[in-house]
């Protein structure tokens, strides 16, 4: 069972091949320049790397528009690289998980391409289509400001056709029993290729209902239970990781009641209360939504992130909260986008404080779920916002301080290096930090070995324990009679906190600093008092007396 469910104590790590590292110097990233960094990607720590899509595409949503889903882009290589990449994969031990585009193609998609110019053609009920433009076509645009329909009229085929997102990506007519059948053969063909799953992308509009006459769409959940049936006859150990920002009332509808749909799914509810802790200091809410997506199936987990490829959306929010990350975080109209997320990196965001860049990183490492770090944040990179929406963030990996920070030997690589600055490859870039004990890459290395021998967090149960501040947030994991507890000020003053653990089962009250020689011991009340300096974060195993004797055996 433990094998079988490998997500439950996972490390993700999400890259873009185009911009990970160029091996034939052509200014563009490619599986054999990604399968040369596999060494560092298994001495960071990872089990599981996630791609972001790589099939051959215009490139005019950064590969979300896919002409070819049964391929590799040329400028990636060839579907040997990618069988090469997945087998250096497997020797280290190191899972692949796929983005699942489904929701919609490219313009530039043969299917698309012939239903356009031939209404007898079977592709032509792939697509969603409307005869006029249907009354409420300027609603439910996905990127406000940027978008403003999400109905667009084809000169070639005297017709609407319906695009959730931008104008050159319609809809699949995923109702359609021989488009889901596609889907299915779409997993069928990467699985053979070693792939362990899909993060499938946007999940919700995949399902819904779509069509001229549809005034509000009706999820098909029961297609959630065809995916998974289909991983788990090909693959038993396949999962899927939902890209879902949805109310935490829906999620057991995607999890599945008896856990029969998705394995996981993001908790945008957790990170965008998370971000509003860090901003104002207030845990509340975090411990709010913490409480409100607590019920998932025993098979089902959460994927926990801080910033991801895209903005980072606070549409969750009341408006206060809003305007306080907003004020934190992204108080420049530039650093904004669609008029409800911002679009920095982590790093900026934090204004390169250390100490809350650790706090972060912690917080999502111990939080309910899987972690999933985006590459580039373990050496703390930041953003150029004089690109476009969200290509500000997704920058090429900085490694050394070489020309374009070592990513290619080319002159013009196809997306700038971050150059000059706080920020800037000859400042921040891997072979520095490897170098010094005390950098950021070496400490995110070390929290996440540690971080992999708690499965308590991953496996268990939690409850949330009384601090007496709002600032100051802790947690209790219990699992096979072992207890683990985290503590977080969220706060920049020090703090001062009594703590009862209260795990259940007997134990001697010691508290074993997972991080430091700083245990704790309780007093005679069975309390802990700690005082925890400005953003200050404490991994404890509960009772662990027999720990630290077996680490002396050690």
């Amino acid at each position: 069972m433990i094998n079988d469910l490998w997500y439950k104590n996972a490390i993700v790590y999400c890259l873009s091949v185009g911009t990970y590292m160029d091996a034939n110097g052509d200014g563009v990233g490619d599986f054999e320049g990604l399968t040369r960094r596999l060494d560092y990607i298994q001495g960071l720590g990872v089990t599981t790397i996630w791609l972001m899509p790589f099939q051959p595409s215009p490139g005019r949503d950064n590969g979300y528009d896919i002409s070819d889903y049964y391929g590799v882009d040329p400028r990636y290589g060839t579907l040997g690289d990618f069988v090469e990449f997945t087998h250096g994969c497997h020797q280290r031990g190191i899972r692949v998980i796929i983005d699942l585009v489904v929701n919609h193609t490219s313009d530039q998609h043969p299917w698309f391409l012939e239903a356009r110019t031939n209404p007898e053609s079977r592709y032509r009920d792939w697509y969603v289509w409307a005869k006029r433009k249907p009354a409420n076509a300027d609603q439910g645009v996905v990127f406000p400001g940027v978008q403003e329909s999400t109905w667009t009229r084809d000169s070639t085929a005297k017709a609407w056709y319906f695009h959730r997102f931008y104008e050159f990506q319609p809809d699949l007519n995923t109702t359609n029993p021989h488009v889901q059948a596609e889907i299915l053969k779409v997993m069928g063909f990467w699985l053979e290729l070693g792939v362990s799953g899909f993060r499938m992308d946007a999940v919700p509009f995949v399902i819904a209902t779509k069509g001229a006459d549809v005034t509000a769409p009706v999820e098909q959940y029961d297609m959630l239970r065809t995916f998974r049936e289909f991983l788990q006859w090909r693959r038993g150990d396949a999962i899927i990781l939902a890209e879902a920002n949805v109310l935490p009332k829906t999620d057991m509808e995607y999890f599945g009641h008896d856990g029969d749909r998705m394995h996981m799914m993001f908790n945008f509810q957790v990170n965008q209360t998370l971000f509003y802790a860090l901003a104002s200091s207030d845990t509340r809410p975090l411990a709010k939504a913490l409480k409100a997506t607590r019920p998932r199936p025993a098979t089902g987990q959460w994927g926990l992130f801080l910033r991801n490829h895209d903005e980072l959306d606070l549409g969750r929010l009341t408006r206060p909260q809003q305007k306080a990350v907003f004020d934190a975080f992204g108080p420049d109209k530039s650093m904004q986008l669609y008029d409800r997320g911002i679009r920095r990196r982590l790093a900026p965001m934090m204004q390169g404080d250390r100490r809350r860049l650790e706090l972060a990183t912690s917080l999502m490492m111990t939080l309910p779920g899987t972690p999933v770090f985006r590459y580039g944040d373990e050496i703390g990179m930041g953003d150029d916002l004089s690109l476009p929406e969200r290509e500000c963030a997704r920058t090429p990996m900085q490694w050394s301080d070489e020309p374009h920070g070592g990513f290619t030997k080319s002159d013009t690589p196809a997306k700038p290096v971050i150059s000059g600055g706080a920020y800037g490859f000859e400042h921040v870039n891997v072979a520095r930090q490897r170098r010094d004990p005390g950098s950021l890459l070496n400490w995110t290395e070390r929290l996440i070995r540690m971080r992999k021998e708690l499965p308590e967090i991953g496996w268990g149960d939690f409850d949330i324990v009384a601090t007496g501040t709002p600032a100051v947030l802790a947690l209790r994991y219990d699992w096979r009679e072992n207890s683990v507890l985290v503590v977080h000020n969220l706060c920049p003053e020090a703090r001062e906190v009594h703590i009862d653990p209260g795990a259940s089962g007997s134990h001697d009250g010691l508290l074993v600093n997972l991080l430091s020689d700083d245990h704790s011991r309780p007093d005679a009340k069975g309390r802990h008092r700690m005082l925890l300096e400005p953003y200050g974060y404490r991994w404890f195993r509960v009772g662990g007396l027999d720990y630290l004797l077996r680490r002396s055996e050690i």
